[in-house]
């Protein structure tokens, strides 16, 4: 598994800017606004995530930052 600081390098690449991809705020409005992603509504952004991330390679990078240790 790539390491933390990797994955953050690569989301910022997508991104184009900083920002933090453990805060659920900022996530939702960074995937809303610059991919005109809308995640579906579960218990978790987490989960949210992960049903999604097999349609956009974005939020599988941002699932895997918030999971890895």
């Amino acid at each position: 598994m790539a390491n933390k600081e990797f994955i953050y390098q690569r989301i910022r690449v997508y991104v184009g800017k900083d920002f933090d991809p453990a805060v659920d705020g900022e996530v939702e409005s960074i995937l809303r606004s610059k991919f005109n992603i809308h995640l579906p509504q579960r218990t978790s952004l987490n989960d949210s995530l992960a049903s999604t991330k097999s349609d956009h390679e974005i939020v599988g990078l941002i699932l895997q930052y918030r999971t890895a240790g």
